[in-house]
């Protein structure tokens, strides 16, 4: 539920749920997520015999922007396990995806985006440099329907 305030909240606490339930653990911790939002597309439309010079806004479909989440390679199979089910045509594949926002001292949920019927697009590990030192990780790309908050 979304809590108001003068100050704006940080973006560092968050919660991620992949449909499983499950927002505790290395399996649902993320280092990242970006590109949630939605659009409504509009549609211009005028008649030849509109007396105004301008077009009528026809409000038209909405969509909703791919996400990219990362984290950190941690041995655990269960995005792959989810994008092969995605992969073979699994119908019950698609799941509700929710992101929490926590305040400063994790005691509340400050806002809430639910990303419905998501699945797994595109999946990325690396890149890996035998001389580097940086986490390995791991990315994915998730395609949702319909965005709602709370």
């Amino acid at each position: 539920m979304a809590e108001l305030r003068d100050r704006p909240y940080v973006q560092f606490n968050f919660l991620v749920d992949l449909g499983d339930g499950n927002t505790e653990g290395p399996q649902a911790g993320f280092q990242e997520l970006s590109g949630i939002g939605m659009e409504v597309t509009v549609s211009e439309y005028r008649t030849g015999n509109a007396r105004e010079n301008a077009v009528m806004k026809i409000t038209g479909m909405n969509k909703s922007t791919d996400v990219t989440m990362k984290r950190g390679v941690i041995g655990s199979l269960n995005l792959y396990r989810w994008l092969d089910q995605i992969r073979n045509g699994d119908q019950n594949a698609m799941r509700t995806v929710t992101v929490q926002l926590q305040n400063e001292d994790h005691t509340q949920i400050v806002q809430t985006w639910k990303l419905l019927r998501a699945r797994i697009i595109k999946h990325t590990s690396g890149p890996f440099n035998a001389k580097g030192t940086d986490v390995a990780m791991e990315e994915l790309v998730l395609a949702y329907e319909r965005l709602e908050m709370e």
